[in-house]
């Protein structure tokens, strides 16, 4: 999952590394590495797009969410970005986007040559564009030469950390079925969720089953980033399967296999043992409990942020304070990116690397550093009763609430 970005949002231009999506800040779990251990000693990759194992994992994985799934739908690659890189090379055309957007999903696009364009997302949650704004940018794209095809989105979104309410979802499909556009909905995050009995998380696949893709970055919530895989779900129709072929293609071209050893541990981990998803369960609600803390030292402050939902993150606007980054030379997002990291001692990324405006003072903060310095404190942050009783996890959100306190 971690990414690049341009600075500017559309048009053509050179790519900039940009950051990684945030971590958990967590030990591998234990039963994860004596699986990728027993599995070292094979030195084969895994076939263009999966091996039979992960691919089956995958579809019981979706199974138990609702999406029947045959294998034959089902591509492996060695991470989100190599395996939408792939799936958009296959299918052809300009691209549209929320904005904000993951980092490194412009420039995915824009490696390709194609034209991304982004769309503002609703007042009440990221991850989908605004339905009638969608509508007119795709009117306006095409009766000025464009090629608009895709919507990407995702329904828990980083870099807002929010799930799109069920009905503004089902509006963003609609809009994307009458304008003709194949959506490809990045659920990456969709197991971060942080109260998963109070959040209905829906898929786009559930609504247009013929025109979606799914898919996941087993970093969001099961493997850790050092061991890249990721599956895609292809709609279960002839142009499905004709896109599949063409993603396997740009696979293969690209020699964008997943490891032998780490497919086996995605294997394990997309059947959701008891300790993968408790595991899972219980870093989300971690994360969760950390990123309510920090969202109320920021309204504290006077900064503004939506409610976090899930993932391991916050979206901040310190526009409000903008009169006292300004005594500290701080006037757009590349320089608050630069000054906030350096307060706080962590990467504190600007909104113009999520496709923002760069003007407006807006930063996403990561709740891993929040949880300590060492893998021991974070990890009895996890076991902890009242993770927020830890002196090293008060003292990191205090030093949060100072830093913006005095910008008062």
């Amino acid at each position: 999952m971690a990414g690049m970005q341009r600075t500017a949002t559309e048009g053509r231009g050179p790519v900039r590394y940009g950051p990684p999506a945030p971590q958990p800040g967590l030990p591998v779990l234990p039963e994860l590495v004596s699986v990728l251990a027993a599995a070292a000693g094979r030195a084969a990759p895994e076939p263009p797009g999966g091996g039979e194992a992960v691919r089956e994992a995958a579809c019981r994985h979706w199974g138990r969410r609702g999406l029947a799934t045959p294998p034959e739908n089902v591509a492996a690659g060695p991470g989100a970005p190599a395996l939408l890189l792939a799936l958009l090379g296959a299918y052809g055309g300009d691209v549209m986007l929320p904005r904000p957007c993951p980092a490194w999903w412009t420039p995915q696009v824009r490696l390709l040559g194609r034209r991304a364009y982004h769309v503002p997302t609703p007042a009440e949650c990221g991850g989908v564009p605004d339905p009638y704004a969608l509508l007119e940018t795709v009117r306006r794209v095409r009766a000025e030469g464009g090629d608009p095809r895709v919507l990407l989105l995702s329904v828990a979104d980083d870099p807002t950390a929010t799930v799109p309410p069920p009905e503004m979802l089902r509006e963003a499909c609609e809009a994307a079925e009458s304008a003709g556009l194949f959506v490809v909905s990045d659920e990456s995050w969709r197991d971060t969720v942080h109260r998963p009995h109070d959040t209905l998380v829906l898929s786009p696949a559930e609504m247009l089953p013929e025109q979606a893709a799914v898919l996941i970055d087993l970093a969001g919530a099961m493997l850790p980033a050092g061991w890249p895989a990721a599956v895609v779900r292809f709609p279960d129709t002839p142009r499905g399967t004709w896109l599949r072929a063409r993603t396997l293609d740009v696979l293969t071209a690209t020699g964008a296999m997943v490891a032998g050893p780490v497919a086996g541990a995605a294997a394990h981990a997309l059947d959701e043992p008891d300790a993968v998803a408790g595991r899972a369960y219980a870093a989300a609600a971690l994360h969760g409990v950390v990123a309510a803390a920090a969202h109320r030292r920021l309204l504290e402050a006077g900064a503004l942020a939506r409610p976090p939902q899930a993932g391991r993150h916050l979206y901040v606007d310190l526009t409000p304070l903008r009169a006292g980054l300004a005594r500290h030379g701080v006037g757009d997002a590349m320089e608050l990116e630069d000054w906030l990291g350096g307060r706080l001692g962590a990467p504190t990324p600007g909104g113009q690397r999520f496709a923002d405006e760069l003007g407006a003072l807006r930063v996403r903060l990561s709740t891993g550093p929040l949880l300590g310095a060492t893998p021991q404190e974070r990890l009895a942050a996890l076991t902890a009763r009242d993770p927020l009783a830890l002196p090293h996890v008060r003292d990191s959100l205090e030093l949060l609430g100072s830093v913006l306190a005095g910008l008062a």
